[in-house]
């Protein structure tokens, strides 16, 4: 049951650092695209009152993914301390387990 934990974990863990490396692709193709709006339309400025809407929107995005990318790292963070947890418990259940065998064969 506890290798099953494990492995559900470290799947997890997995998932989580693929969706982090995605949006961190996703923003840098959004910088990309800003910077290059910027040099299309000449305004760089986001308060002047010409202003891309494109930049404007891509903009938007990219602080919402940058949020995303926080909150999966945060998420990330728990599910690494849980799978540590889950290893230290397997690993001092297994240590019990051949003691008490090494005692029943002693003993035997």
């Amino acid at each position: 049951m506890k290798r099953f934990q494990i492995e559900e974990k470290r799947r997890q863990i997995g998932q989580i650092e693929a969706m982090v490396e995605e949006f961190r692709r996703m923003v840098g193709d959004l910088d990309l695209e800003i910077a290059a709006e910027h040099r299309r339309t000449g305004i760089d400025d986001p308060k002047h009152f010409a202003y891309s809407t494109f930049a404007r929107a891509a903009t938007q995005r990219r602080a919402n993914l940058q949020n995303s990318i926080n909150d999966l790292q945060e998420k990330m963070e728990r599910a690494q301390a849980g799978f540590d947890t889950a290893m230290a418990e397997l690993k001092r259940d297994e240590e019990r387990l051949e003691r008490d065998s090494g005692a029943d064969r002693a003993v035997g």
